[in-house]
């Protein structure tokens, strides 16, 4: 339980990997903020595993994309577990749709860098004024964000960059504070996003180009998390930690 005592908030924690990070936070003793934007039934499913297994959790609905609202997310997470928010994971963020630069128009690309770098931007902003020295803040990044990404992922590719560049510039600016910022940056993982995004050719032709020949689940990616924000990773910050399979290395 090396997180016991902690109240986290984890930012789209409702399904995939976000729901794997929000059980395994949880799992090691957090008292965890479980937010959604559109898919209540499988954040509050999140939610229930958690309670059931003896943990401690709220589901809060907030978009990510609006400061307001990770504001608001805060304040929820302050009524229910006190003041103090020690670990922050910005998990929400997304794709959208794949489009080349023709198909692209500034409100796509727009859209897509919100989704992905204001997400991140606004849940810092409104958490870190409430973070003490030993709280630890997890953004999400992407292989994509090192290699630029399949076809017509550019944008997604982009604002995933950024978060690693933003992740790197806030380690430095908030570690005098004892307040660490690392990100990770996951590869090919089993989730509804490459059921969305991906073809089952592709998966299975990324899964042998890696060392270790098959995808990810989305619980190694929680479990990285959970590590991240505890004291054994206490050393650590800056970091962009790819969890690929060696795929690509950093």
């Amino acid at each position: 339980m090396k997180l016991a005592g902690k109240t986290a908030i984890v930012v789209g924690g409702g399904r995939d990997i976000g729901r794997a990070v929000s059980i395994s936070l949880a799992r090691e003793g957090a008292k965890v903020v479980v937010n959604f934007n559109n898919d209540e039934a499988a954040a509050q499913a999140t939610v229930d595993d958690i309670t059931k297994a003896g943990g401690d959790a709220i589901l809060v609905k907030a978009d990510a994309t609006k400061f307001a609202e990770m504001e608001a997310l805060v304040a929820s997470a302050q009524s229910a577990f006190g003041p103090q928010i020690d670990i922050l994971a910005t998990v929400a963020g997304g794709m959208v749709a794949r489009k080349t630069l023709a198909e692209m128009d500034e409100e796509f690309f727009d859209f897509v860098m919100r989704l992905n770098v204001h997400s991140a931007f606004f849940a810092m902003k409104a958490t870190v004024p409430h973070m003490k020295e030993g709280a630890s803040i997890i953004n999400f990044s992407s292989q994509a964000g090192r290699d630029g990404g399949g076809p017509g992922a550019t944008a997604y590719a982009t604002g995933k960059g950024a978060v690693m560049t933003f992740t790197r510039g806030m380690a430095k600016e908030l570690g005098p504070n004892g307040i660490r910022v690392n990100a990770v940056c996951p590869g090919m993982i089993a989730t509804s996003f490459h059921d969305r995004f991906s073809k089952d050719e592709v998966r299975e032709k990324v899964a042998g180009m890696t060392p270790l020949r098959r995808q990810g689940a989305a619980e190694e990616v929680g479990d990285v998390v959970s590590y991240l924000a505890s004291d054994e990773a206490s050393f650590l910050t800056g970091v962009c930690l790819d969890v690929n399979g060696g795929l690509l290395f950093s």
